[in-house]
């Protein structure tokens, strides 16, 4: 069911939208701009937009804030080509997030604003709404957990999503500030992985869920044994393991020259799952991640430095080759 699902190439995504500002040029700090760079952010928002730069349909599910910041990711999602049918505008004091962040290594810093968080107010009849069979696959972040009524409105969806045959792939993506505390955290995300098909995180995040960082590879080979049909452990410059079918496989990663560590997660789903859509085999797939991954924090911007087909491609031919497992 899982690459059934996958290969019908068409996604729906849930969770966050948002502006993105960056000091411009690269490796200016923020205290020291005098320009920004504005480009389309959001974990899941990105996630989208990659996979519909790399030849898949993909619709997000999400609420925004009626407001020019709203109207601005509205619009973006129109450029990059990701389906808003499902997105809703909401008024009152909630706001659409909003991430200033540094295209620089070296004490790098990212300020998040999701006070209020519009994204947040997606509900039970949002989700319900949605005729689950026009998609091949659900996808989501697990920043739509951290507070209500988007937890019971996404795990609502996942109901119905399995009812609908989808299979669930679930990006870890914790970020601790989103959340009402770490325990409600790792018992929520935990919940999540346990109904997911497929599911990715880094050493960290498997570390958090599992209660303690040193058994976080275990907490992904049994999330494998007992329910996911594939899980990929990350460990940023150390490359990966996937568990899979009572296999496991480790994966090494194409070094670059990044400018910046973020937006990494969200090509590498993108790409893996694209690849997966392909019919290509699972370690091929994750290289491809790998890959997705590389070109984006060697580039300004999130969305705007997702990978389409062709630069991929060119990346993987002119690339010496990924770092040995």
């Amino acid at each position: 069911m899982v690459l059934d699902g996958i290969s019908k190439r068409n996604f729906l995504v849930i969770g966050r939208v948002g502006m993105d500002l960056s000091p411009d040029p690269p490796g200016t700090r923020t205290a020291d701009a005098s320009a920004m760079m504005v480009g389309m952010g959001g974990s899941s928002a990105n996630i989208a937009a990659g996979l519909v730069k790399l030849g898949c349909a993909a619709a997000l599910v999400t609420s925004v804030s009626d407001d020019a910041v709203g109207w601005y990711c509205l619009n973006q999602l129109d450029r990059y080509g990701v389906g808003r049918a499902h997105v809703k505008r909401i008024t009152g004091e909630f706001r659409t997030s909003l991430a200033v962040y540094e295209t620089r290594l070296d004490e790098h810093q990212s300020v998040i604003y999701r006070n209020n968080a519009a994204d947040f107010q997606m509900s039970v009849e949002d989700v319900e709404a949605i005729d689950y069979s026009q998609y091949g696959a659900l996808i989501t972040a697990g920043t739509v957990f951290a507070a209500e009524p988007s937890r019971s409105a996404s795990f609502r969806a996942f109901t119905l999503a399995r009812a609908a045959g989808l299979p669930i792939i679930f990006d870890v993506d914790y970020r601790p500030y989103s959340w009402p505390s770490a325990e409600v955290a790792e018992d929520v995300l935990s919940r999540a992985g346990a109904l997911s098909d497929v599911i990715v995180g880094n050493d960290e995040e498997f570390g958090f869920m599992a209660g303690d960082a040193a058994k976080g590879l275990d907490m992904a080979r049994d999330l494998a044994d007992k329910s996911a049909a594939i899980v990929v452990y990350k460990m940023g410059p150390g490359g990966a393991v996937t568990f899979s079918d009572g296999q496991q496989e480790r994966t090494g990663i194409y070094p670059v020259e990044a400018l910046k560590p973020t937006g990494a997660g969200d090509s590498f789903m993108a790409g893996f799952l694209a690849s997966l859509a392909e019919g290509r085999p699972l370690r091929e797939a994750v290289m491809r991640g790998s890959a997705c991954a590389s070109i984006v924090v060697a580039k300004p911007g999130c969305a705007p430095a997702m990978p389409g087909s062709a630069e991929l491609e060119a990346f993987i031919a002119a690339h010496p080759g990924p770092t040995s497992a």
